[in-house]
């Protein structure tokens, strides 16, 4: 059985400057590439404001204008919250979610944080696959607080032969985060590098140098892992992976 994943930092549904509202285009794209699941990055709950002055807003929270009836089934993670608007992590399955918990992995109140953690189930519920999705700080020392938090959260509520994907924005330009997560304690590995040699670069989406967008995993296989040349949508390249569970 094939799983095919996309993870996309969507920008609140604007280009890349900001200055176009392309929420449709984005769901256009995301459809096209018939992803089973979907981990997005900076998803719109709520914003009254722009519902007000920004032609094409959907009526619904942008996770569920873009799931439609493709992605029957989702959860969003609210991080960020201000008066008349909040964002954060959205996970989007066509397969059952059965379990959903989001948690706060903030540092400071200036940079909200979370870690949505959902379950889905897999060969009619046979089989299930953990699912992370994040959207982790601009700062190192930040950054690496929240990654222990991470694996503290993944040590506890998963077993070592658990189906595992831990994706999300990790703004490590540095390069520190991965030996955190692939120690033989989480026994993690990065898709795209496990197959190419090296993390994709994925920012900024016109001439992308920045390695920040990631696939983390475990009890799968990876087949492909590329990123999408979706340069007029988000500030971010998105990346498609496609991976099959390994026997136990």
């Amino acid at each position: 059985m094939k799983i095919r994943i996309l993870t996309y930092n969507i920008h609140k549904g604007f280009n890349t400057f900001g200055n176009q509202f392309v929420l449709s285009q984005i769901k256009e794209s995301v459809q096209a590439t018939a992803a089973d699941i979907l981990f997005l990055q900076e998803v719109v709950g709520e914003n009254t404001e722009h519902a007000k002055n920004v032609k094409n807003w959907p009526t619904q929270p942008q996770f569920e204008f873009l799931a439609d009836t493709v992605w029957k089934h989702f959860s969003y993670g609210k991080n960020a919250v201000f008066p008349v608007r909040h964002h954060g992590n959205a996970i989007l399955s066509k397969f059952p979610i059965s379990f959903e918990e989001n948690l706060n992995i903030s540092n400071n109140k200036l940079e909200r944080r979370g870690l949505l953690h959902c379950v889905v189930d897999i060969k009619n519920g046979k089989r299930k696959i953990h699912l992370f999705n994040t959207h982790i700080d601009l700062l190192a020392s930040g950054r690496k607080k929240q990654i222990l938090k991470i694996r503290n959260r993944i040590e506890s509520h998963t077993k070592k032969d658990d189906v595992l994907i831990f994706t999300g924005d990790f703004n490590d330009w540095s390069h520190k985060i991965s030996p955190l997560l692939e120690d033989s304690l989480l026994n993690l590995k990065e898709a795209h590098t496990a197959i190419h040699g090296a993390p994709a670069k994925t920012f900024p989406c016109f001439l992308p140098v920045l390695s920040l967008d990631r696939v983390y995993y475990r009890g799968l296989r990876p087949l492909r892992c590329e990123t999408l040349p979706w340069t007029e949508l988000s500030d971010h390249l998105s990346l498609l992976e496609e991976m099959e569970p390994t026997e136990k």
